[in-house]
């Protein structure tokens, strides 16, 4: 597994990927992020960013059946994986813990 720190989009992409669950795959994680975060990505950087998550271990992959209506094709789906989780789990820490120790001053109106 390489490093171990994740960018903001590699983030959103895991956690699509979990809200997701078994029907994550690049049309729909591409769908999912646009809805929720109001983010236009092409799917290319869906799937680059999926390729370089599925390198480091976070996420793993597999095909289902082809569909008619799909043209045939089948989907190449992705689950996280528990390294994965894991680095989500620490993202998510870091980033309360940092929200904490904001000083309440700091976002006060003057």
């Amino acid at each position: 597994m390489k490093g171990t720190n994740i960018g903001e989009l590699e983030e959103l992409v895991m956690l699509t990927v979990a809200i997701l669950y078994d029907d994550a795959y690049g049309v729909a994680i591409r769908k999912e992020i646009q809805e929720r975060c109001n983010r236009s990505i092409t799917i290319s950087t869906v799937h680059s960013v999926l390729s370089r998550l599925e390198e480091k271990g976070y996420v793993n992959s597999r095909y289902d059946g082809a569909s008619p209506e799909r043209g045939g094709r089948r989907k190449h789906l992705f689950r996280l994986t528990i390294a994965g989780q894991k680095v989500l789990s620490e993202a998510k820490t870091m980033r309360n813990s940092m929200w904490e120790a904001i000083p309440k001053i700091a976002f006060a109106s003057e």
